[in-house]
């Protein structure tokens, strides 16, 4: 079986289960109501029309409120397009469907291709849904108070370009990471512990113990707050130097190399084993 043939395979397998759009319609409510939220109260905030309460938004400029209302997208969204690339394999161990799809295709590595490029063309899905639903609210919120939606500028479309890159870049990661650990209970656990409790423990002690902080900034979800340029943990204080300690193409490269590492060592330590 060709590339082209696998991949519409994947296609076929990946958009006919629920398992996408549920996810998809979570992450919909949950980046919107979020960016709707706090997009609000930051606007407010920083217009005067709200307390500063020691966060330090009051006069803070349009633009600044609206990347990191806008970048919601990626610092919360980010676990969706993750969780469904490792279903994405993880599913298919689960159900034994993998092993129809190696009787057809003997060569593994065309399969593993085929899902890459189904896990780029999901994640590039996820990205404009997530955009969709931290910009609309988020935009709001900024016009009722008077401040500038930034969506005239060019640095803010760029912005959103490099989220679009990062949840792309999150759902090979996820696909890499099912590759890699074949159960998925566990594959998921290992997903939200880590993004969850995991590193965001490691950034916050990163302020406080010398040295760690240097090393915090190159875990994925630092690399890609990076790349994406403005990330919420660093406006509530959790690593206030969340886009100073790397440029955001370092991030991008080190969460690319995550992925890469994922599907290489998954591919040589499980894929290639007995599915059953």
């Amino acid at each position: 079986m060709s590339l082209a043939a696998a991949t519409r395979s994947e296609v076929t397998k990946t958009f006919t289960t629920a398992g996408w759009w549920i996810l998809a319609l979570v992450l919909v409510v949950y980046v919107g109501s979020s960016a709707g939220g706090l997009g609000f109260i930051l606007a407010a905030t920083a217009s005067g029309n709200l307390s500063d309460a020691g966060t330090g938004m009051t006069g803070v400029d349009g633009a600044a409120v609206a990347g990191i209302t806008y970048s919601l997208a990626a610092s919360l969204g980010y676990v969706f397009p993750l969780l469904i690339g490792t279903l994405m394999v993880t599913a298919e161990f689960r159900h034994e469907t993998l092993t129809p799809t190696f009787l057809a295709t003997p060569r593994r590595g065309i399969v593993l291709a085929g899902k890459v490029l189904v896990a780029i063309l999901l994640g590039a899905i996820f990205a404009v849904l997530a955009l969709i639903s931290a910009v609309g609210p988020g935009a709001a919120a900024l016009a009722v108070f008077g401040l500038d939606t930034a969506l005239g500028s060019s640095d803010t479309w760029a912005m959103f370009g490099r989220i679009a890159i990062a949840l792309i870049l999150w759902t090979i990661v996820g696909l890499g990471v099912g590759t890699l650990v074949r159960n998925q209970v566990a594959a998921i656990v290992i997903v939200l512990a880590f993004t969850q409790f995991v590193e965001p423990i490691a950034r916050i002690a990163g302020n406080f113990v010398d040295g760690l902080g240097e090393v915090t900034h190159y875990l994925p979800g630092a690399a890609s707050d990076a790349l994406v340029g403005f990330s919420i943990f660093g406006t509530m204080g959790s690593d206030p130097n969340v886009t100073a300690g790397i440029e955001w193409w370092v991030g991008g490269l080190v969460l690319a190399g995550y992925a890469l590492v994922l599907l290489i060592l998954g591919h040589f330590v499980s894929w290639r084993r007995d599915v059953s």
